[in-house]
């Protein structure tokens, strides 16, 4: 707890710090309270129901310095509001779901403030996280918090048991930690989620993240939030199925399905394009706010 209060949520001595996360999920009491106390900081307390206005006034009338929410929670702030300096922070972090690239850039042009993502599971607090002082990498869940044995093997996301204080009844514990998330690591050993591994997509032997799809989808201004899972096919085994929720003024229409179909292409390999677009009034999620793609592909 201590190396991620220090090295990921970085808060000083006398700051504010805003974690909004629910009350039922373990990303609370670790940053709500734990991390900023032993930063010596104070935490800021609201209960009501998320609005991406309010949260945004929040912030700046209470003096907020390090703010952290879930990807979803900045998306929808940057989507639904008009982004706007907040003279007090200083930092700003997420954790929970992948953080889209888009939505990193759109709070930095606006607010001047970076968000570092990072990466852990309840069984084992953080794992990963943006280095302090480091150059941002939009959409990189940064590198292993320091003393923490971390890796990717054949594509998922692995831990030293002695970096995982939770452990499962009678499960080995002399065994590595698979975490079930496919990961990849580029060459200077910033990690970058791909998905759960029961969320790829295999499309004609291609293995296909449904976060790259989402990512893409995201960026064209038409979209408020896109998820992307397999739909069967006789031919490719699986294609791509969008789910795509609009921004408000905007309509669903076969030319626009076409055109998010064209910006996918042009922004990933073309064979990660979604095949079937569908428009939908919302997506199906857990209470902490992350996409229940097993709702969407009918699990």
């Amino acid at each position: 707890q201590r190396v991620q209060a220090e090295h990921w949520l970085g808060a000083r001595q006398g700051e504010l710090v805003w974690c909004t996360a629910a009350s039922g999920w373990s990303k609370s009491a670790r940053n709500v309270f734990v991390a900023p106390w032993l930063r010596g900081a104070a935490a800021l307390l609201e209960d009501r129901r998320f609005d991406p206005a309010a949260r945004l006034a929040t912030a700046a009338r209470e003096g907020v310095n390090v703010l952290c929410m879930a990807p979803t929670e900045y998306r929808a702030v940057a989507k639904r509001t008009e982004l706007r300096p907040l003279p007090a922070l200083r930092h700003a972090v997420a954790a929970g779901e992948p953080l889209d690239p888009a939505t990193v850039e759109t709070w930095r042009e606006g607010t001047g403030v970076e968000i570092h993502d990072g990466y852990g599971q309840t069984e084992t607090g953080a794992l990963t996280g943006m280095p302090l002082g480091s150059a941002l990498r939009p959409g990189s869940m940064g590198r292993p918090l320091p003393g923490f044995g971390v890796w990717v093997a054949g594509g998922e996301l692995c831990a030293d048991p002695a970096s995982v204080p939770t452990f499962f009844l009678d499960a080995p514990r002399d065994r590595p930690w698979p975490t079930g998330d496919r990961v990849r690591e580029d060459e200077d050993g910033y990690l970058w989620f791909e998905g759960r591994t029961d969320d790829v997509i295999i499309s004609s032997g291609y293995r296909i993240g449904p976060f790259e799809v989402e990512s893409a989808l995201g960026s064209h201004p038409a979209v408020a939030e896109a998820a992307a899972v397999a739909a069967p096919d006789e031919l490719r085994g699986s294609v791509v199925r969008a789910v795509v929720v609009l921004r408000g003024g905007e309509r669903p229409s076969d030319e626009l399905a076409r055109a998010l179909q064209d910006h996918v292409k042009d922004r990933t390999a073309p064979y990660k394009y979604p095949r079937i677009v569908e428009f939908a009034a919302a997506l199906p999620k857990t209470v902490s706010g992350k996409v229940r793609r097993a709702a969407l592909r009918g699990d």
